[in-house]
């Protein structure tokens, strides 16, 4: 395994509250690529996680896994990394959001709790379609676990209609705490406002033709993005739905690069941690 792996987190300032992650570690043309000539797959998440701080676990928004896998993929990676966990469709695709306490309870108490302190923020993904329901959401957000074995849990919500582009929602979700994702991508509706106590981007708009995925000046705008939020700067040139705010209280920032020229992501998330960290 190459030794050629990321100095631990800073353990002050806004560095070292800042991950930058993929989604997933099995993708064939990451092999030759970000995995040396002949790691074995099983070795993989382990190769991975020693050269990034998250990952973002997609196979669980197609069905939840069984607690062994969960101990067993904790298990890989080192101190202080931190997967975050798309949660089951069928959850977030129910008819009514207010009746999904029963699928909300099995999939968080149903094994999560093997991560461990590996378990970082519960995405919960909404689709296109779902419109923006002001009470069927608030009760939604009644039924999401705070605690998971007396730590506390985080979540954060990413829609994809354009209806949620609303200063209704944005207070909707500020008044529970819940983060939005920032979906930097030209296919769903974006929205940078800071509704919870930590900041979470989905970047989709890596390039093949560039070795890190995106241009030099673009990943700069982004280490200061990062930075930024972390200190709780809300950035008034991002899409706002309700007026920025002032600085707010310090936050743990997750950032994603996700689909597009997924070959290029595991380039693109390293030179912009390493970009964090040369700042911090």
């Amino acid at each position: 395994m190459s030794s050629d792996l990321f100095s631990p987190a800073p353990a002050h300032g806004p560095a070292s509250r800042i991950r930058v992650g993929i989604g997933g570690w099995n993708f064939a043309p990451w092999r030759n690529n970000f995995y040396p000539t002949g790691l074995l797959q099983r070795r993989e998440l382990e190769y991975a996680s020693r050269h990034l701080r998250a990952i973002e676990i997609n196979g669980t928004y197609y069905g939840a896994q069984k607690p062994a896998t969960y101990a067993k993929w904790a298990s890989e990676t080192p101190d202080g990394f931190v997967f975050s966990l798309k949660a089951p469709r069928y959850v977030t695709e129910s008819k009514r959001l207010a009746d999904a306490g029963r699928g909300i309870d099995g999939f968080v108490f149903g094994g999560l709790a093997e991560f461990g302190d590996r378990l970082g923020p519960v995405l919960w993904q909404f689709t296109p379609s779902r419109a923006f329901d002001p009470d069927d959401l608030a009760a939604f957000l009644d039924l999401l676990p705070r605690e998971l074995n007396g730590h506390p849990m985080r979540h954060v919500l990413e829609v994809r209609h354009s209806s949620f582009l609303h200063e209704h929602y944005v207070e909707l979700a500020r008044s529970y705490g819940i983060p939005t994702v920032f979906t930097d991508s030209p296919q769903y509706p974006s929205l940078a406002d800071l509704t919870g106590g930590f900041a979470y981007a989905r970047l989709m708009r890596s390039e093949s033709h560039l070795d890190t995925g995106y241009a030099t000046a673009d990943l700069d705008t982004w280490s200061s993005r990062a930075r930024a939020w972390s200190e709780g700067i809300d950035l008034p040139e991002l899409p706002h739905m309700a007026t920025p705010r002032e600085s707010q209280a310090k936050r743990d920032v997750f950032v994603y690069f996700i689909s597009s020229a997924k070959e290029r992501n595991p380039a693109a998330a390293m030179a912009l941690q390493q970009r964090v960290d040369a700042a911090g």
